[in-house]
């Protein structure tokens, strides 16, 4: 509704994961220079974490996007860790755009292997990145860990990226994932958006929509804003998104204190 009233291209606070409207503060900025040393200089496991609507994924598309453009990569994306270890075999080689030729898991395991040595003697590198990666179970994390050992006696076959909330943190440091904690080379914990960020976030994706000045936000809307979501941009574009809904209905360019506090009134309904 409020998208043609103030000159906008699309909307500017949707919720889903479009690199194109990526801000990188400081700590994505760094969460992504972690991501690109441990994955480069071939670290083996890399674990990233961050509370729920941080920006993991978004921050994980723009560096898959990173390394298409590189050129020599093959990616495997896990997007739905809930699965056994079987599962996550056959998952990966469909992912890497094999069909998975065989049932059990030690065949599907040696079948994984030699798609991994053809592609790595071809110059290609392999990275698996698993979202929510807190979901997997003790099985699949032990099987992962095993995928691991998969080398040459030069390389290792595949880089493993884990991404997942602060839960994943207290799993890896149960006893019976020792051995996979101990390859745990990288690891970066992603943090909210400070107060300063969030005025640069809401500022950014205003005008990666086509904002030309109008709609703008007040400082006690902003300062409003940020105190409510913690600094997490998932509820900040929640808020952004009601609040802009409310000054369009005022027929207003300033998205006031009133908005905010409208907005907040509204998403607090929806979760009593």
């Amino acid at each position: 509704m409020y998208q043609s009233y103030y000159g906008l291209t699309e909307l500017p606070f949707h919720i889903t994961p479009d690199p194109k409207f990526l801000y990188l503060s400081p700590t994505h900025q760094e969460a992504l220079q972690h991501l690109k040393y441990g994955v480069f200089e071939k670290k083996g496991f890399i674990v990233i974490v961050g509370e729920v609507g941080c920006g993991k994924t978004t921050l994980c598309r723009q560096f898959l996007n990173e390394l298409e453009a590189d050129g020599r990569f093959d990616t495997a994306l896990i997007l739905n860790p809930s699965i056994n270890e079987t599962q996550m075999l056959r998952a990966i080689l469909t992912e890497l755009g094999q069909a998975p030729a065989h049932v059990e898991q030690p065949d599907l395991l040696g079948q994984l292997n030699r798609v991994l040595l053809e592609r790595i003697a071809a110059g290609r590198d392999i990275l698996l990145i698993i979202d929510e990666a807190q979901n997997l179970s003790y099985e699949v994390l032990e099987q992962v860990r095993l995928l691991s050992n998969l080398e040459t006696d030069k390389h290792k076959l595949l880089q493993i990226v884990l991404m997942g909330q602060p839960e994943l943190k207290d799993l890896l440091r149960q006893p019976q994932l020792r051995q996979l904690r101990q390859r745990v080379l990288v690891h970066y914990d992603l943090r909210p958006l400070t107060r300063t960020d969030l005025d640069h976030y809401v500022h950014h994706r205003l005008t990666r929509a086509g904002s030309q000045g109008r709609p703008y936000f007040t400082r006690w809307a902003l300062r409003s804003i940020h105190r409510y979501s913690q600094g997490i941009p998932r509820i900040v574009n929640n808020l952004c998104d009601k609040a802009l809904l409310s000054a369009f209905i005022r027929e207003s360019d300033e998205v006031s204190w009133w908005d905010v506090r409208r907005a907040i009134k509204d998403l607090k309904n929806l979760t009593a």
